[in-house]
């Protein structure tokens, strides 16, 4: 079994953060039914449903509808938000996701300089939803980047969740389910850039890993956010038919020898392996 699979109920995103990609491709949102029948054919195949890849899951209408139903497949639903419409997201703590990322270095990525109403906004549902039992993670993956308002973030957390905090390898916890997570600044692969020096290479990309785009079309991991490697359609096939694809099989052989069979995977700095891995 597959540990997690980004599936993409939405491409459209209510932000312009600096640190993202823009997309190309045709905006769409799933419909129930394109939910129901992509689910279908990953139900007993992935563990983890992240209900994103690119896109803010919060515009999605049927967001409470959709976590509702893939509990009920068998799946565990995780969600990934800049948290700007958390105070709109009526039911979606009540249809109880295992788990809420909150990309809190979405506020200064947008040019945004006063974060204390959109941080109360954040920290009043994140108390509400950790108290009913959801994982909330506030992220802070700007290191090396957009960090000058790091230091203030973590000030008006505190107000609200007095310190000490219990420190973690990646950050703390703030108070039970809640916690605050730091790493460097997210890092998109750019099929434009130069390949790395470094050749060696290795990625869980169909191992632990894979994605599928809004369109149906699976990727091999959460980084390929505009289909470069599209290696077949979950709409007109089953899982086993695309990870048994040529394409397919070439990648995932070429990782257990350490060599990337597709450009973009040697321009990513996620699969060198020199580079440190992120979790």
């Amino acid at each position: 079994m597959i540990s997690r699979c980004y599936l993409e109920i939405t491409n459209v995103c209510n932000l312009d953060c600096v640190f993202c990609p823009k997309t190309e491709r045709p905006k769409h949102r799933l419909t129930h039914e394109e939910f129901d029948l992509l689910t279908d054919k990953l139900q007993g195949k992935v563990q983890f449903l992240y209900f994103h890849l690119m896109g803010e899951p919060f515009l999605h209408p049927f967001l409470p509808d959709f976590i509702q139903s893939a509990r009920q497949k068998g799946f565990v639903p995780v969600l990934t938000t800049n948290g700007t419409l958390l105070s709109k997201a009526k039911g979606v703590i009540e249809a109880h996701p295992h788990k809420i990322q909150i990309s809190l270095h979405s506020q200064e990525g947008n040019g945004k300089e006063n974060p204390e109403a959109y941080l109360e906004g954040v920290m009043n549902f994140a108390l509400e939803a950790a108290s009913s039992g959801i994982i909330i993670v506030l992220r802070l993956w700007n290191q090396g980047g957009y960090e000058r308002a790091n230091d203030h973030i973590l000030d008006v957390l505190a107000g609200y969740c007095p310190r000490p905090w219990t420190s973690r390898h990646d950050g703390w916890k703030l108070t039970e389910n809640l916690y605050v997570e730091y790493d460097r600044m997210f890092e998109w692969p750019d099929a434009e850039r130069e390949e790395f020096e470094e050749k060696e290479v290795f990625c869980y990309a169909l191992r632990n890993q894979v994605g599928v785009l809004v369109d149906g079309s699976v990727v091999p991991c959460c980084l390929d956010h505009a289909g470069d490697i599209k290696l077949g359609n979950l709409f007109t096939q089953t899982l086993d038919e695309v990870l048994a694809s040529p394409r397919s099989k070439a990648l995932y052989d070429g990782f257990t020898k350490h060599e990337a069979s597709e450009a973009l995977c040697r321009k990513c700095g996620y699969a060198v392996v020199t580079k440190q891995y992120r979790k």
